[in-house]
């Protein structure tokens, strides 16, 4: 189902019996980029641990926004063979309510690929739901409290000025109980055509009107005060608040309903439920681990599930989430054990079962969740001898994931998942070679890039003035250019050895 900020604030009370009955909830979102080019050396690599990637990410994620968000709640049924998923996909935009105008950077590639997979950007644009963290909340709240409403851009400021023009020229002939009505507002400037009328003329009183519109009606000082302190007034501060945490409020809805929370490749995805819907992005990634953590106890990525799975070559190696979907529907999981559990689209989301094209946040977010309960189904399976074993609930797949918990995946770096409740473990990686070079000159590190790059890919950082250390994490890629650049006449290569080749340890021993 597709929810923008017009049905949104009608639909929140469903939504939060939806996330409280939830089995667990799989979420996906979609944004306006991946990684800034502003933002120098910001590729992954294979040399980052993972606070230097945190650094590089968090300038990114401050520089674009969310454009999407689908949530997917699973609820399992008592009998414990059948999940009915309720899918939901959220268009989402700034608040632009009383805060400073919100900026982000849209990266081409990005929009371009969005656009291949169908992305609606008017819904983007003209329906997407506002959201705030906790600093611009705090901000709108000292506002409110202020009494002093400012309008952020020359946009909403001639919208608001034709409002005040056309209902001072109206009052002016008016009688007291008359009304006017003005029409054809956006949804977020009948808020603030209320607020800015109140404040600019003490004898007009104002009322929404569906979605669009806003009747003013011309009274007396005296029955403003007594209409402002009644409950029948839509301009409360807490009800702006509400108004203008938009998809926030759904946000804080999750994280105390304390729902194990799946996904897929979810590092970037934490980064931006936390700089968009909590606090900005702390500098230090021990404390964003932390954070993550307090919101969201129990996380699990679909990514670090499947590769532990096919490792134990339990089904073939595939990249996509839509590929290891559809080997997992097509494969018989288990003929002899119980059965996977039936996944049941309820009405209203049904168009996902023929959905071919991935990368709708909803559709990403469905098949997240069940690609985790196919594959622990699967695990469960070949972890007992027991063929007649009693029908498997979810507690009985958090077991058998239990290695796999609050372990998201890194890519192309240092660790091979993040540990949100614990330290992260350094991978293996093949052992690091080491390039001098002799007779030419003054290279850098992306011309010993594309130098190896015809044979295979190694990320290169350099060490010394001609010195230059490649990382691979394919073992045939480092044998083969040990083999071919043996008698190579300017490009020694040898493997990397820390007390041999550090500049550090050499200028210590001498």
């Amino acid at each position: 189902m597709e929810v923008g900020a017009e049905g949104f604030a009608r639909r929140l009370p469903r939504l939060r019996r939806r996330i409280l009955r939830a089995t667990f909830v799989a979420l996906d979102t979609e944004f306006t980029g991946l990684h800034s080019t502003s933002v120098q050396n910001n590729e992954p690599s294979l040399f980052d641990s993972p606070a230097e990637r945190y650094v590089k990410a968090r300038q990114s994620v401050q520089r674009f926004t969310l454009v999407q968000l689908g949530k997917c709640c699973f609820d399992m049924e008592s009998d414990f063979l059948r999940y009915v998923v309720h899918s939901y996909n959220f268009f989402l935009f700034p608040s632009t309510l009383g805060i400073r105008d919100v900026e982000f950077t849209l990266s081409a590639s990005s929009i371009q690929f969005l656009s291949h997979y169908g992305f609606d950007y008017n819904k983007f644009l003209k329906d997407g739901i506002p959201y705030m963290n906790e600093v611009q909340e705090k901000d709108l709240r000292q506002r409110l409290l202020a009494g002093t409403w400012k309008v952020c851009s020359n946009a909403d400021r001639d919208v608001l000025k034709k409002a005040i023009d056309e209902v001072t020229s109206w009052i002016a002939v008016a009688k007291e109980e008359d009304t006017m009505v003005l029409q054809d507002l956006n949804g977020y400037h009948v808020l603030e055509v209320q607020l800015v009328l109140r404040q600019a003329l003490e004898n007009v009183w104002t009322e929404p009107l569906g979605d669009r519109k806003v009747m003013v009606k011309k009274v007396s000082p005296e029955h403003r005060q007594l209409l402002e302190n009644s409950s029948y007034d839509h301009c409360q501060k807490k009800l702006i608040l509400l108004s203008a945490r938009g998809f926030t409020n759904l946000f804080q809805i999750l994280v105390k309903a304390k729902k194990p929370l799946v996904g897929h490749n979810m590092f970037m995805d934490l980064m931006h439920l936390h700089d968009k819907f909590y606090r900005p992005l702390p500098e230090s990634y021990e404390e964003f681990k932390r954070n993550i953590h307090n919101l969201f106890p129990v996380i699990i990525d679909t990514k670090t599930v499947t590769k532990s799975v096919q490792k134990k070559c339990l089904f073939p190696r595939v990249s996509s989430l839509l590929e290891v979907y559809t080997v997992l529907c097509s494969s018989n999981l288990n003929p002899k054990g119980p059965p996977c559990p039936v996944i049941a689209l309820a009405s209203g989301c049904s168009r996902y079962a023929e959905k071919k094209s991935p990368h709708e946040a909803g559709y990403d977010a469905f098949l997240c969740g069940s690609v985790l309960l196919m594959s622990a189904h699967l695990l469960l399976c070949r972890s007992t001898d027991d063929a007649v074993e009693a029908d498997p609930s979810f507690s009985k797949y958090l077991t058998v994931l239990a290695e796999h918990v609050n372990k998201v995946n890194f890519i192309r770096g240092g660790v091979s998942s993040i540990n949100f409740s614990g330290e992260d473990v350094p991978c293996r990686h093949p052992p690091a070679l080491i390039v001098q070079v002799r007779g030419w000159p003054e290279l850098t590190e992306r011309q010993i890039y594309q130098e190896f790059k015809a044979r295979c890919r190694f990320d290169v950082r350099r060490l010394s003035k001609n010195q230059f250390i490649l990382l691979s994490n394919q073992y045939r890629h480092v044998r083969l250019v040990l083999r071919d650049y043996r008698h190579h006449p300017h490009l020694q290569v040898s493997v990397y050895r820390h007390w041999r080749h550090s500049p550090s340890v050499n200028c210590l021993l001498q």
